[in-house]
């Protein structure tokens, strides 16, 4: 098998092939490191490599499978984490200077639950600093690029990890999502990026953006790989305020039960062509509902309350931000970038009055969003309103004006994926988001499961990284 071929398996397929000793972890990690020398100074996905504990940890896994210790699916695998995630005694920067040199002494939950699966650091990845919208020029970090075309964004914030995943530089990432953080990557960049319902993950541990709209999730190149790395991560911490105490489903389990008499509802009152969403994107959704309907799914036009959401998240983001970098905002501002500063900045201007405004409107929007959810399996909805953007001549103010499909659900804390569902012209990435019932990730993955399976875009790897 061509090492690309290797780099490019599902997580399924390369336990397969663990279990039959036609692949050993070690191979496999060795395969995606010497992939990341070569092929990732075109995206810079990856601010820091852990070779000799990616190597150390993958002969662990392969001597356990060796002796029958199987720690399950993920047991083996290589992953990369945003460089957000605490990570015991490994640098953690969130891309700033800020955190240059932070070192934690503790791993966050999540990244504890995916050891003791067995998985396989193999470094941290780039993402916007501290997570916030638009890139800070004056990074100490180049910012990732997109693998489908390195002149262009590949999404944000969990860009590393989007841009990662698409050129086949590690199996599968973690992510952050606040307002659309594992969405929109995973949109521009090709893959399958599943933020679940809030509270489902824990996020101690995590360098917060806003304690009241963080999610963390998985990225990865199909379904079934974001199902296995979410049955890993799900479950109740009592050390994290919002994570919840609720049942995890078998998502694995539940993925081919079929679709056929689900009812799925779209938002097209919210937009269409010629009111901010692009042609392309609106073409390729189109496609995309169709393929819905030969599925056996009804379609059902409905309304959500997206600009309630929008607003209540600009205040609610902004204020949380402001609390968590007050220190360093009054101390030592410098170490703050030209992006993250100037947000923090406008964010000073909110009051408690807007802040206890925004939050019952947060209530409204949660109270509204469950109701609909009573009416339909699941929504439908493009991910982004448009195609990635160039690096050059980047306007965030144009494309802050468009249709915004993401933020609704971290607002209302419905579980929401992004699959691929086509190309433009240029050859760019287009994403399809499902969402549905909170902690029903079930029924979201079944949907995207049953599409994923009725088209080939998740198949479709990018030029410049498809060769040894």
């Amino acid at each position: 098998m061509e090492s690309v071929d290797v780099a490019y398996l599902s997580i399924a397929e390369a336990g397969a092939l663990f279990r039959s000793k036609r692949l050993s972890p070690v191979e496999l990690t060795q395969t995606y490191l010497a992939r990341i020398e070569r092929l990732d100074p075109l995206i810079q996905s990856f601010l820091l490599v852990t070779g000799d504990e990616a190597i150390a940890q993958a002969k662990v896994a392969e001597a356990e499978l060796s002796k029958g210790i199987d720690r399950g699916p993920l047991h083996g695998i290589p992953i990369g984490l945003k460089d957000l995630f605490a990570t015991k005694g490994i640098r953690t920067t969130a891309q700033s200077r800020a955190l240059i040199e932070w070192v934690p002494d503790e791993d966050a939950a999540v990244v504890s639950r995916l050891k003791e699966a067995g998985t396989v650091l193999l470094g941290k990845l780039a993402l916007q600093e501290f997570a916030m919208p638009n890139i800070s020029s004056d990074s100490p970090f180049p910012p990732a690029r997109n693998p489908w075309n390195p002149d262009y964004r590949p999404g944000g914030s969990s860009s590393g990890s989007g841009a990662a995943v698409a050129g086949g530089l590690c199996m599968a990432a973690l992510g952050s999502d606040t307002g659309a953080s594992i969405r929109s990557p995973a949109s521009q960049c090709g893959i399958v990026g599943l933020k679940p319902t809030y509270g489902r993950v824990s996020c101690d541990g995590v360098i917060p953006l806003s304690w009241s709209l963080d999610h963390v999730g998985p990225l990865g190149r199909n379904v079934r790989d974001c199902a296995l790395m979410l049955q890993a991560m799900a479950g109740f911490d009592p050390h994290d305020y919002g994570s919840a105490n609720q049942p995890v489903d078998d998502y694995l389990g539940m993925l081919d039960s079929g679709v056929r008499g689900l009812r799925v509802g779209v938002t097209r009152h919210w937009f269409s062509e010629g009111e901010g969403v692009d042609g392309e994107v609106m073409k390729a959704f189109e496609a995309a509902i169709q393929t819905l309907k030969d599925s056996g799914i009804e379609i059902a036009d409905v309304q959500a309350p997206f600009d309630d959401a929008r607003r209540a998240s600009g205040v609610i983001f902004g204020a949380d931000a402001l609390a968590y970098h007050k220190k360093t905002l009054e101390t030592a501002p410098e170490l703050l970038g030209d992006n993250v500063l100037p947000r923090l900045r406008d964010a000073e201007g909110f009051n408690a009055t807007d802040y206890i405004e925004a939050q019952r409107l947060k209530g409204s929007v949660v109270s509204q969003m469950r109701e609909l959810l009573t009416t339909v399996d699941g929504l439908v909805m493009p991910t982004v309103a448009t195609p990635p953007a160039l690096f050059e001549g980047y306007d965030p103010q144009s494309r802050a004006s468009r249709p915004q499909f993401t933020s609704l659900f971290n607002v209302s804390g419905l579980p929401a994926i992004s699959v691929p569902c086509g190309f433009t012209q240029d050859g760019l990435p287009i994403g399809l988001q499902i969402a549905g019932q909170l902690f029903n990730e079930a029924m979201v993955l079944r949907i995207a499961q049953a599409y994923e399976q009725a088209t080939p875009w998740h198949t479709q790897r990018p030029p410049l990284f498809d060769r040894d």
